[in-house]
């Protein structure tokens, strides 16, 4: 797949975002929703398809491209991307990569047609960033299971349709071999989706705890008809996440300069523009550098894992740099406008806001940095 591939899907993606997405921002911020005019119209463009295979419906998109079209969409909000890049990743990218074919029919098509929006639920209130320690059960009862437990901060919960779960099948076992991945269908009984978080930001993606109290699945819904393989999905589906949280960092980081720069060259203060000043375009500078390094860093990594190579360490890389990057920028673009920064009626305050969750979900700044160095003295060893 190359730059010509994909052409028209940027240029169409690029106007969506400045012509409909963009304009809506603050008024789904206020409202904490995204009209359903503009959900269509992200569904008809196919971007609800871009991860899932042709043969299900989908885009079949390589992640090069993936991170391309991911450049483009997230000039916008990030609450759009909740919708689209976590039923597409985390969500559903566990059944693409592991789900049994009977899974694969049943949901990709009607994910791939923006009909089913997926959640994925890992974080509990005692395990965040200690995934293996996970305490939600899911005991064999007959043909199915009965899973107990309770998930924490869940994207997308309060209009998911399906639930990508994590829970222990092996009570005695307190390792990552314990735990086992579920697909688990909204309106199940004893399955409790509780009233949307308060947020600081991303206000438009709605966000909720998920209870599980005495709830009966059929063995069907174990992802890959195999025990024990939950947490082996998980890390699978975290590496191919966290080059996908780059690549929305570096789309937020190329909006906030946009806006930084327009309103440097037009604001005037001292008789001229403050673009004209040296201390303002150091920001500028800064900035720019540092979303180049973001994107290339984003467009390699993708690269390597289309080919297949071990990109552990570079997801890791990604989602860190990435997101520490887009956050010194969003701080830059609201010192650039001043006063106005600070004030919810401009762009850059809401997206400030947006942009603090980056360096917290799919693995915190410091579970990246552990993540990186942890692979970093594994290949010393094994290359001494």
């Amino acid at each position: 797949m190359n730059e010509d591939d994909i052409a028209p899907l940027l240029d169409s993606v690029r106007r969506l975002v400045n012509e409909k997405l963009i304009p809506a921002e603050a008024q789904i911020d206020r409202e904490h929703r995204i009209p359903d005019d503009l959900l269509d119209l992200i569904r008809d463009m196919g971007l609800f398809a871009y991860a899932i295979p042709a043969e299900h419906g989908g885009l079949g998109l390589s992640k090069w491209a993936e991170v391309r079209m991911i450049f483009e969409f997230c000039r916008a909000a990030p609450a759009y991307r909740s919708y689209v890049g976590t039923t597409n990743g985390v969500g559903g990218k566990s059944i693409v990569l592991d789900g049994t074919e009977a899974q694969k029919r049943r949901y990709l098509p009607a994910i791939a047609a923006g009909e089913l929006i997926v959640s994925f639920c890992l974080t509990e209130p005692d395990s965040g960033s200690d995934a293996k320690s996970l305490s939600t059960t899911a005991r064999r009862d007959g043909d199915g299971y009965v899973l107990n437990g309770s998930k924490r901060f869940i994207s997308n919960a309060p209009i998911a349709g399906l639930f990508t779960v994590m829970a222990r099948t092996n009570p005695n076992d307190k390792s990552a071999a314990g735990v086992s991945a579920f697909l688990v269908e909204a309106g199940t009984p004893g399955l409790h989706v509780d009233p949307p978080l308060e947020k600081m930001g991303q206000l438009g993606a709605p966000t909720a705890d998920v209870d599980f109290n005495d709830c009966r699945v059929p063995s069907t819904a174990l992802l890959g008809d195999t025990e024990g393989q939950g947490f082996i999905t998980a890390m699978k589906v975290l590496d191919d996440a966290r080059i996908h949280m780059g690549a929305v960092c570096v789309g937020l980081s190329c909006r906030l300069l946009e806006e930084m720069t327009a309103y440097a060259l037009a604001r005037r203060q001292f008789g001229q523009p403050i673009a004209d000043f040296q201390l303002i375009q150091a920001m500028i500078a800064d900035s720019e550098a540092e979303y180049m390094a973001a994107r290339a860093m984003v467009e390699q990594t993708a690269r390597q894992m289309d080919t297949g190579e071990n990109v552990t360490k570079a997801a890791a890389a990604c989602k860190y740099f990435a997101s520490e990057t887009v956050w010194r920028i969003a701080d830059r673009a609201v010192q650039v406008h001043g006063g106005y920064g600070y004030m919810r009626e401009t762009a850059v305050e809401r997206l400030f806001r947006d942009a603090r969750l980056l360096r917290i979900f799919e693995g915190t700044s410091q579970i990246m940095q552990l993540v990186i160095a942890r692979e970093a003295m594994q290949a010393y060893k094994a290359a001494h």
